[in-house]
């Protein structure tokens, strides 16, 4: 049995946190996704020294890889001037504390 990912080998958490973090440096959203980041990868490395786990960091990574790269479609929506006023925002519809 391997523990590689299906994808080939992953690379380690802190390295591939390292280059996703100056990625996001590096985007026009670096104001708001880099402490949003920060603080995930802390909270992830806190979970994994309590469960001898490194899946917790391996998530953060893959949740942030999608976010960034979801976020030039995300622009283009929003660029191409769709109104979204009709629509309920998911934190009133599920609440807060989901």
């Amino acid at each position: 049995m391997s523990a590689q990912h299906e994808g080939g080998p992953a690379p380690p958490p802190p390295v591939a946190a390292a280059q996703l973090l100056a990625r996001l440096r590096a985007d026009r959203r670096d104001e708001w996704w880099v402490p949003a980041f920060e603080q995930d990868w802390a909270r992830a490395l806190d979970d994994a020294r309590r469960s001898y786990s490194l899946t917790p960091l391996h998530d953060v990574v893959r949740t942030w890889q999608l976010r960034a790269a979801a976020a030039p479609a995300v622009d283009a929506y929003l660029d191409s001037g769709r109104d979204e006023t009709g629509f309920v925002d998911l934190d009133d519809a599920l609440g807060a504390g989901r």
